[in-house]
């Protein structure tokens, strides 16, 4: 089972709007040409889908997915608006990637640029989890770690003490895949008598210099993607990048 990670388009309805390094439509086109490449079986697309909020960044993003050969999900990053995308595609909240299943979670706060999944949200993945010992993979847009800059680490998931909580008692949660941070992240994160591995992927649009103490561009890196290979209860990952 082959998954690919795309994340942070940061779309304008203007196909030829800027971002700060880039054209955010071209970009995209150039991602998903290499992603086509590789044979995938699912995309997952980890929010930040827009920019500008309007559903024609929405409409354009439907139209470029369309050219997968593969189904593809997605969930709303800080920049998005969940309304619009569902009115262009569902927003799902499990996806069964036989032996393995995913969940997605949603973790933006309206008008906020740090996340939360709050007790609710909380609440739901501790049930969903319990009673079901497939091995998971976990989608979110929000870091649940510190990445090492400063000014990223501030705008993470809030909540992320309760959340590892409840993964504590789940040792079927192995991957935990987040967007937000434009770089790529890996790490194990020791949670109970367990690891998780943590992994965070490139932008679509502009990359975050690693490390920074202040928002910062990194002009010398590119766009890219996520592969994940599942496998029994085991995984391989790496990053690809695309020069455009």
């Amino acid at each position: 089972m082959r998954l690919i990670q795309i994340t942070d388009a940061h779309l304008y309805a203007d196909k030829q709007a800027r971002s700060r390094a880039g054209v955010p439509w071209r970009h995209l086109q150039r991602v998903l040409q290499a992603v086509i490449m590789e044979q995938p079986d699912l995309v997952v697309f980890s929010g930040d889908i827009s920019q500008d909020e309007t559903a024609t960044s929405y409409t354009l993003a439907y139209e470029a997915m369309s050219q997968l050969p593969c189904p593809w999900v997605w969930l709303a990053g800080n920049h998005d608006q969940p309304a619009l995308m569902l009115e262009t595609h569902p927003l799902h909240e499990e996806v069964a990637l036989p032996p393995w299943r995913m969940l997605l979670l949603h973790t933006q706060v309206e008008g906020e640029p740090h996340g939360e999944l709050g007790q609710e949200a909380l609440a739901s993945l501790s049930a969903k989890l319990k009673g079901d010992e497939r091995p998971t993979l976990i989608v979110m847009h929000h870091p649940p770690v510190d990445v090492g800059a400063a000014w990223m680490d501030a705008i993470g998931l809030q909540d992320r003490d309760a959340f590892w909580d409840i993964l504590s008692a789940h040792p079927q949660v192995k991957v935990i895949l987040f967007g937000h941070a434009h770089q790529a992240y890996a790490q194990h994160h020791r949670v109970g008598e367990h690891d998780v591995a943590v992994y965070g992927c490139p932008a679509i649009s502009d990359q975050f210099m690693p490390g920074a103490k202040h928002f910062m561009i990194d002009e010398a890196s590119r766009p890219g993607y996520r592969i994940v290979d599942l496998k029994d209860q085991q995984w391989d990952t790496w990053i690809e990048r695309v020069t455009v």
